[in-house]
């Protein structure tokens, strides 16, 4: 079972005919002109029955985009991110929680060396 956010779906908000290109532009986070330019010039350097087949396919069979998948345009990088490479994205998480960790113990150190008293509650409860 996949998540609603990792899906493809075609974008029909920002579609120019049936939300294909648009819809691959959201799913990859690559700009929907780059993705439009490149479908045509696919179509015109001999993929031209395919190309059709497969944007027909993709309109026929991929689903509309909910109107509130994301929540704001960080949650759209976000997710997009998470489609384009998601070990890369566990790595950035790991990465953020062990900065907040790092901060709070430098908070901790800082209240515990300054404060006598909370050092030896503290310990007393250790």
């Amino acid at each position: 079972m996949s998540s609603k956010h990792t899906q493809f779906y075609l974008d029909k908000q920002n579609a120019k005919w049936k939300g294909v290109c648009a819809g691959i532009s959201d799913y990859t986070g690559v700009d929907v002109l780059w993705v439009r330019l490149g479908a045509v010039i696919l179509t015109l350097a001999g993929g031209f029955p395919w190309t059709l087949f497969a944007y027909v396919g993709a309109a026929w069979f991929a689903n509309k985009k909910p109107i509130h998948l994301y929540v704001d345009n960080d949650d759209q990088k976000f997710w997009q991110g998470v489609r384009q490479s998601p070990a890369r994205t566990t790595r950035d998480i790991r990465s953020r929680f062990r900065e907040i960790d790092n901060r709070l113990a430098d908070v901790e150190l800082y209240y515990v060396s300054n404060n006598k008293q909370l050092a030896d509650e503290i310990e007393s409860l250790r």
